[in-house]
């Protein structure tokens, strides 16, 4: 189970109307949506996977150490959700030390884990990894094999791997195979689109039939349906975006009693990965 945790202003389809530099203007309702989170686990007794952008770490440390205190893994999100494919490798490596550096100082422990913004390790940005790796982290879960119009890698393997021989574990986001084609199953705009038995179905046909667990993610802005709204974005993308978010929380809720969830760190690596 994952949360990247971003405020409802930080997506990736926002970017052409909301200017990086306004955030600090705009109303942030990120903490107190990723502490109703919190208390959602804390009733079902399950622990997570934060993935949280150095952004939102900065300026709201007492939810850092909220989150490691209540037993869950913090890992990086990047600084402030520019996706991969818009920065140089020199920038993207200074991005992410810095935001390790960052999480791990307000946390007190050691960050394992990253995920891109978006999805954006794809082909093109497949160096990544190894920046990663260079930068200290264990695992990365960047990667959906899926066809989508902005991102996914369609033929990467649908379970953990490794890129090159002992290079950085990478444990993409869970699709079901049917009919030779991968379809999302794990989380997102997905989830909130489709009935919650289809989505429960597919993971469930992925523990039966792939013998693997299911890799699940959702932000902290999909249960607030009383964000503010944006305007001058498209239809397709204030679908996307507000699509079911008054349903969101409860169809969670049905997710975390009908599997079983841990942390990424503590379901994917090994100790010799962890160390």
């Amino acid at each position: 189970m994952t949360v990247d945790v971003e405020d409802y202003f930080q997506v990736s389809a926002f970017e052409g109307v909301v200017n990086s530099g306004d955030w600090d203007r705009l109303p942030c309702r990120v903490e107190q949506n990723t502490d109703h989170i919190l208390e959602l686990f804390d009733g079902y007794d399950i622990k997570a996977t934060f993935f949280m952008l150095g952004w939102v770490a900065e300026r709201y440390p007492g939810l850092v150490r909220r989150i490691v205190d209540a037993g869950h893994e913090l890992a990086s999100h990047g600084y402030s959700h520019v996706r991969i494919t818009r920065q140089p490798p020199q920038a993207f490596s200074e991005d992410i030390s810095k935001t390790r550096k960052l999480l791990e100082d307000a946390a007190g422990c050691e960050v394992l884990g990253y995920r891109a913004p978006s999805y954006s390790i794809v082909k093109e940005t497949l160096w990544a990894h190894d920046l990663l790796q260079e930068a200290g982290y264990r695992y990365s879960s960047s990667v959906y094999p899926i066809h989508h119009d902005l991102y996914g890698i369609p033929d990467a393997p649908r379970f953990p791997y490794r890129h090159k021989d002992g290079g950085l574990l990478e444990i993409p986001v869970t699709t079901v195979s049917l009919f030779n084609h991968n379809l999302p199953c794990g989380g997102g705009g997905y989830f909130r689109l489709l009935p919650y038995s289809v989505s429960r179905w597919a993971m469930k046909r992925v523990n039966r039939a792939d013998g693997m667990p299911c890799v699940f993610y959702f932000h902290p802005w999909e249960i607030d349906p009383g964000q503010p709204r944006q305007t001058g974005i498209s239809g397709k993308t204030r679908f996307r975006h507000y699509l079911n978010l008054g349903r969101m929380k409860a169809r969670v809720g049905r997710l975390l009693e009908d599997f079983n969830w841990d942390r990424m760190d503590n379901v994917f690596l090994s100790e010799s990965d962890a160390q």
